[in-house]
């Protein structure tokens, strides 16, 4: 009976520590439960924001669009259009003289010599910026007048937003108040088109004055830039050949065509111009921002994967003990560095040395070579390269760790040694987490900002992909970047503000893209292993 009692006795103490461990039990699930809720909630939110605030912006832009051709700026484009292209001539010429003038300082000729040698070419370049004067002055007049017209839609839409919305509130009197004036806007338009009346024989005129020029072309002392030269006369040419086009467009353009409503999205998605706070007309094309972060991640990707890669193979598979208890501290701890200190690093020292690389004697075989920016894609990518090491270096390590170990050991059964177990077992049965770590590396670099905006040059243009690997030694601007510079200036509620987000909702949509490629090639990864 004793025994019974004993036993009886200690039922109870047992069950309270099951439900006190229980307790415990759902009291960890709940917290860690409850954080990972709220992180979906915070995510979802910030999608929601990003959504709210973005979407707004095709509105905006559309009246933009329409404002802009009712006004008459698209008439007038077409014809600032002619006189752009033949600037964008023009600066060619110049990139040819220079071209030539470094080729001769290469074959160390004088710079008194130099000139006299390209004297005729000068005369050339002169005397065909000048073909465009009164090209220039009749888009100069043009200007004034459609962006009159312009101001004074503006302001009447303004008027009626406001009258509108007064009305909707009940204030009925305040809203009889605001004076909404009229604007004879088909007045407006016929001198506008009076304006430009003379441009046929205006091109007609400036087209047999370039014909002339260029059957008197002098030839160039080089033959590279004889062949550039000549390239230039084609497109030259090719320019002259489409004034009659343009003349075309004047006549049948009409100021109420309908804008179809996925102008605003094709303009956004497609556009290659970012033009804001502009007297004439906001754009805003996405395209060279895009083209910016792409050409700053791969070059950064360039210098990043093969030192990731390599060091986690070396610390994975060859260092001792000692070497590791060195070299994997030392890595991680870079990403422990401020970016904006790797900024201020760039500016001060990798910009200045490669443009000071650019310009040595041993490197003049280079045709790119000297650059004129120290802050380019090159100088980005280097120092965002630095910064993704250790994203690469530590799930590369990861995924060559969980490699089971009887693969290796089947490996060293069969006669192979070290290096070809690495390259032919070891480094395939973990590629797919390798692939993910490079995919991480890439999410990471593409939404730095600090740096890019320090050291990419912040030039809102899609480089000249003509020059080759010259292209990355030219300033970019980049999706990041932009926001941060940007965002402060902008009026909360205005196209150019809404713009911005929907530049962070592409962004994220990119990021949240590579991220979720990155989890199904582990899960896969992780699959294949198990």
């Amino acid at each position: 009976m004793e025994g019974i009692a004993d036993s009886r006795i200690l039922i109870p103490p047992r069950t309270k520590s099951r439900r006190a461990q229980a307790v415990v039990e759902q009291g960890i699930k709940a917290f860690f439960g409850g954080n990972a809720l709220v992180a979906v909630i915070v995510l979802a939110l910030i999608t929601i924001f990003l959504f709210r605030e973005g979407f707004g912006f095709f509105g905006q832009n559309l009246s933009n669009l329409r404002l802009y051709r009712q006004a008459g700026l698209e008439y007038v484009d077409i014809i600032r259009g002619v006189a752009s292209r033949h600037e964008a001539l023009s600066r060619n010429l110049s990139e040819i003289r220079l071209s030539e003038v470094r080729a001769a300082q290469k074959r160390n000729a004088p710079l008194e010599e130099i000139n006299a040698a390209l004297a005729p070419f000068d005369r050339f370049a002169s005397a065909f910026s000048d073909t465009a004067d009164n090209l220039h002055g009749i888009v100069s007049d043009l200007t004034e007048q459609a962006s009159e017209l312009k101001e004074q839609l503006f302001a009447r839409a303004e008027l009626l937003a406001q009258r509108s919305q007064l009305e909707r509130s009940g204030a009925a009197t305040a809203a009889e108040k605001i004076v909404v004036p009229e604007i004879d806007r088909a007045a407006a338009l016929t001198r506008l088109r009076e304006g430009s009346a003379n441009f046929e024989s205006v091109s007609a005129e400036m087209t047999a004055k370039l014909y002339n020029l260029l059957a008197e072309a002098p030839p160039l002392p080089d033959p590279a830039g004889q062949k550039a030269f000549e390239q230039w006369k084609t497109r030259t040419r090719e320019y002259l050949a489409g004034l009659p086009a343009a003349s075309e467009k004047l006549r049948t353009w009409s100021p109420d065509a309908p804008i179809p409503w996925y102008r605003s999205i094709s303009s956004f998605l497609f556009g290659r111009e970012w033009v804001t706070a502009s007297f004439w007309q906001d754009w805003y094309g996405i395209i060279p921002l895009l083209v910016g972060s792409i050409l700053v991640s791969i070059v950064a990707l360039f210098f990043a994967v093969p030192l990731g890669i390599a060091s986690a193979i070396y610390v994975s598979e060859i260092a001792s003990a000692h070497e590791k208890r060195l070299i994997k501290p030392y890595i991680e701890f870079i990403s422990a560095i401020p970016s904006v200190v790797l900024g201020f690093f760039g500016i001060a020292v990798v910009g200045q040395a490669v443009r000071a690389a650019s310009q040595s004697s041993l490197l003049k075989w280079i045709s790119f070579f000297p650059i004129s920016e120290r802050l380019n894609i090159f100088t980005a990518g280097c120092l965002l390269g630095f910064m993704a090491v250790p994203t690469i270096f530590t799930l590369a390590e990861d995924a060559l760790r969980n490699v089971p170990r009887g693969f290796k050991e089947a490996s060293y059964a069969l006669g192979a040694n070290r290096l070809q177990t690495i390259g032919r077992v070891l480094v395939p049965a973990s590629l797919s987490g390798i692939v993910s770590a490079v995919l991480l590396g890439l999410g990471r670099v593409i939404g730095e900002t600090m740096v890019v905006l320090l050291c990419a040059g912040n030039r809102i243009a899609i480089p000249d992909f003509t020059q080759g690997l010259g292209a990355v030694f030219q300033p970019v601007h980049t999706m990041t970047g932009i926001i941060a510079q940007e965002m402060g200036e902008v009026v909360r509620g205005s196209t150019h503000y809404r713009a911005l987000f929907m530049v962070g909702l592409v962004l994220f949509t990119i990021t949240l893209a590579i991220n979720y490629l990155a989890q199904k090639l582990v899960a896969r990864y992780r699959m294949s292993i198990g």
